[in-house]
């Protein structure tokens, strides 16, 4: 598991009957890799992956591993109601290759942080993999506090990451709290990206919309030109405003950005925030204003 830079997490491609896009979810991957982001990762939030199957998930997971050829490390998210359910797909993952995992709680009922902490506790001694753990209680419902965290990552030693979705005055607090032992790798679609990486971010897993445009910010960044940096960010932060309103809003129209800039097709599948003509057109406005996906800089 590389320890920073920008990881893709991967769109679901279906195509006119609903079903999965083999060819599509090839040539994202292969675009997010011609990007030259640091990692692939799927299964979560924006790969919609409660609306996949079992064996859907399965799919994606060799996919994934095959499409990426083991050019750079790939993870997946762990989506299941019960422990027996996520253990099955640590199994499916870990036979896929994965070299890390990402832990979502279970989408069932409201518990205190005890009772989560014990569930990700019982998945994470199932396997040797590095885990991070998914703490998005904006877009989930459900969350840890930064010293639930701290709690969780002194039980488990291959608790080594956390995918937050915070803001960077909140990302720098659960640094502090964890004393800098976890790599903490930002979401919520590169808002706030350069605090984020001030406050100490190691990197960002992100849909891919715009991923091409944040390897360069963070490469500007890593080379010690913050201004080039911030200019450069600021060139694509409308079209995270623009995606980022709400986990619905990034599938309808984040999903159509980035197929608009690499030349795919975007067929829903139900049930679907649908786009509208307005929304259409505010979606080839920024496609035009990003260019055509790949390789920035």
């Amino acid at each position: 598991m590389t320890a920073s830079g920008i990881h893709a997490i991967l769109y679901a491609f279906f195509d006119a009957e609903e079903r999965l896009d083999r060819a599509a979810m090839r040539r994202q991957t292969e675009a997010c890799l011609e990007a030259g982001v640091a990692g692939i990762a799927a299964l979560g939030l924006a790969t919609e992956v409660a609306k996949l199957g079992f064996d859907e998930r399965r799919a994606v997971m060799d996919w994934v591993a095959e499409d990426v050829g083991g050019r750079v490390p790939v993870g997946f998210t762990i989506f299941g109601l019960s422990v027996a359910e996520q253990v099955a797909m640590v199994r499916a993952a870990e036979a896929a290759g994965a070299g890390w995992l990402i832990l979502q709680p279970p989408a069932a009922g409201s518990y205190g942080a005890g009772e989560y902490l014990d569930f990700f506790s019982r998945v994470m001694e199932a396997t040797a993999l590095p885990v991070a753990i998914q703490n998005a209680p904006q877009y989930l419902g459900l969350g840890l506090s930064a010293d639930d965290v701290a709690r969780l990552m002194r039980r488990h030693a291959n608790m080594t990451l956390i995918k937050a979705e915070g803001s960077a005055v909140e990302i720098e607090r659960l640094i502090a709290t964890t004393e800098g032992r976890l790599r903490v790798f930002n979401g919520r679609g590169g808002l706030e990206m350069i605090d984020s990486l001030r406050a100490g971010c190691s990197g960002f897993l992100l849909a891919p919309d715009v991923v091409d445009h944040a390897v360069a910010i963070q490469r500007l960044h890593e080379a010690g030109d913050e201004a080039a940096a911030a200019a450069a960010y600021a060139r694509v932060a409308p079209s995270i405003v623009f995606v980022m309103q709400s986990i619905e809003t990034l599938i309808c129209y984040g999903k159509r950005l980035f197929a608009a800039r690499a030349g795919l097709t975007v067929h829903d599948r139900a049930p679907a925030l649908r786009p509208t003509e307005f929304g259409l057109d505010l979606v080839a406005r920024h496609a035009a204003a990003l260019g055509a996906f790949g390789r920035q800089g």
